[in-house]
């Protein structure tokens, strides 16, 4: 994703920076969507994800699709709902 892009965009819910989400934090993000799907608000994803972002706190990730992140307050995921790849 473009750094420029990157430093400007925030949390639509709670205004926190975002981050992109680090390879082992989206390796295990993936791990659970391929077990079994994950979902974001009204999307189910069931195919690997080759980026997210995490908000500063770890509490929400929104997923990227084709380079363009999904910041749409319905469309986050819910990190404490997984079993710790977004937490921290």
């Amino acid at each position: 994703m473009d750094k420029k892009l990157l430093d400007i965009l925030v949390c639509p819910v709670t205004r926190q920076p975002l981050a992109q989400l680090d390879g082992e934090r989206l390796k295990a993000l993936n791990t659970t969507i391929g077990q079994s799907g994950v979902q974001f608000g009204g999307h189910r994803q069931t195919d690997a994800l080759r980026e997210a972002l995490v908000t500063r706190d770890g509490k929400r990730i929104y997923r990227v699709d084709d380079g363009i992140p999904v910041l749409l307050p319905d469309e986050a995921l819910d990190a404490g709902s997984l079993a710790g790849p977004a937490q921290g």
